[in-house]
């Protein structure tokens, strides 16, 4: 039998975020332009910039930040590198966690807060650092443990109403908690943890595919252990590809709801994972990665 390819042709390398903000499928997450452990701003401010105009340059026309990252410090940055923004792309951020420290192996630093007035004042915030009128996909970071996610959403709606932003968003949530969600209010994204090695969202991805709502993996080039398999470096050196790029691939033939927002705070990185939107992954390659554990 002929070893089946993927070709550009019949890759779906665009999502619609909520039906109708059309985005290329390898976006750009904005956390590691920060200072370190996400706090403050980052060494070289003027790198951190020349990385965000190239993401664009290349194509990315989704970018990821959230309020807590820095905090506030990339909302800043994307505004002042890319505004005024070239049409159609689309900035994505994140709201109802409060970062008062650096990241640590033993605290992040971060915790909830899922009020009214706090996701009120940090949409205006988040407004204001990001140069925009609307946000165009603002998302619950995390969801507040004090607070039934239905309360929270009621808000995310008001604020809908009021046109300060035009999707809604969820992190780290279940099926179930997506599903009540969505009782109030439509839900355009969902952003979990998952990649080659961490699949425990498998789900939640599949209930996203159905449901036509975009599923954003964030951490998709933690493979730890699995990059440096037999495997990963037999189909690396086959497609002439690294194995992040192989493991950015693995996630594009996923799910067509897949969109990838890997960061980096390096150009030639950025460069490397943009580029893995042209690899074309044979369905053994595929199937070769499915069979990989941890």
């Amino acid at each position: 039998m002929n070893e089946t390819t993927t070709t550009p042709a019949t890759v779906n390398k665009i999502f619609r975020i909520g039906g109708d903000l059309p985005v290329h499928r390898i976006g750009y997450g904005s956390m590691q332009l920060t200072g370190p452990g996400v706090w403050g701003p980052p060494e070289d401010v003027e790198n951190a910039r020349a990385v965000l105009r190239r993401s664009v340059e290349l194509g990315v026309n989704f970018i990821d930040t959230a309020d807590v990252y820095g905090p506030n410090e990339t909302e800043r940055l994307i505004r002042e590198a890319l505004s005024p923004y070239t049409p159609g792309v689309v900035i994505a951020t994140k709201g109802g966690m409060v970062r008062s420290g650096p990241w640590t192996a033993t605290n992040p630093g971060m915790s909830f807060n899922g009020t009214e007035a706090h996701l009120r004042r940090a949409v205006e915030s988040s407004l204001r650092n990001l140069g925009l009128q609307q946000i165009d996909l603002y998302q619950l970071h995390r969801a507040d443990p004090t607070i039934p996610i239905e309360e929270t959403m009621h808000v995310f709606r008001a604020l809908r109403e009021e046109g300060k932003i035009r999707h809604i968003g969820l992190s780290e949530v279940s099926v179930d908690e997506i599903e009540r969600a969505r009782s109030v209010v439509e839900i355009a994204a969902v952003q979990n943890i998952y990649n080659l090695t961490i699949r425990k969202h498998d789900d939640v991805l599949a209930y996203c595919e159905r449901n036509g709502i975009a599923f954003i993996p964030f951490w998709p080039l933690h493979s730890g252990a699995l990059a440096k398999s037999e495997a990963m470096a037999a189909i690396a050196l086959q497609r002439g590809a690294t194995p992040a790029q192989v493991a950015l691939a693995w996630l594009l033939k996923k799910s067509p709801a897949i969109i990838l927002i890997p960061g980096t705070s390096s150009l030639a990185h950025l460069e490397e994972n943009v580029a893995a939107s042209g690899i074309e992954l044979a369905d053994t390659d595929i199937e070769a990665l499915d069979r990989l554990e941890v």
